[in-house]
């Protein structure tokens, strides 16, 4: 289970994402299983059987969730999610959880090359910051 940001700003349509996939990526299949909007509403864009385009590599074994935002007005990496999006991405990931107990949950940016080896993806090795925030210890407890 891969959590995301959209890396957009929070006022982002999910059908400017759907169509910037579509148009200027060209993907045939959406980023994510799961968009979730400031206000907590939940776009299921995916069913949880189908592959998505969300961490090269590592799709056809994931399933992605996202919340739009992720930057901040210029464009840097931040944490701006909002508790009715931290709610809607716990709901999400609980259920999933209960459907594959074995599944690891992890940001984007933890699929970053461990560069040196030492058993964890250190700030520097990053390729990306998505989802802004350390997955892995918000959800070691799900």
């Amino acid at each position: 289970m891969v959590v995301h940001c959209s890396a957009s700003p929070q006022k982002q349509r999910v059908a400017d994402i759907l169509a910037y996939w579509k148009n200027v990526l060209g993907w045939k299949s959406p980023g994510y299983h799961v968009l979730v909007e400031p206000d907590g509403t939940a776009h299921e864009l995916a069913s949880i059987d189908e592959v998505t385009n969300g961490v090269k590599g590592f799709n056809a074994n994931s399933l992605h969730i996202s919340y739009i935002g992720g930057v901040d007005p210029e464009g840097r990496p931040i944490d701006n999610r909002t508790p009715q999006q931290k709610a809607t991405i716990l709901r999400y990931l609980k259920a999933w959880k209960l459907k594959f107990p074995k599944a690891k949950i992890q940001g984007h940016r933890d699929f970053s090359p461990d560069k040196n080896v030492n058993g964890r993806v250190d700030k520097w090795e990053r390729i990306k910051e998505c989802p802004c925030f350390d997955a892995i210890p918000e959800y070691v407890h799900l």
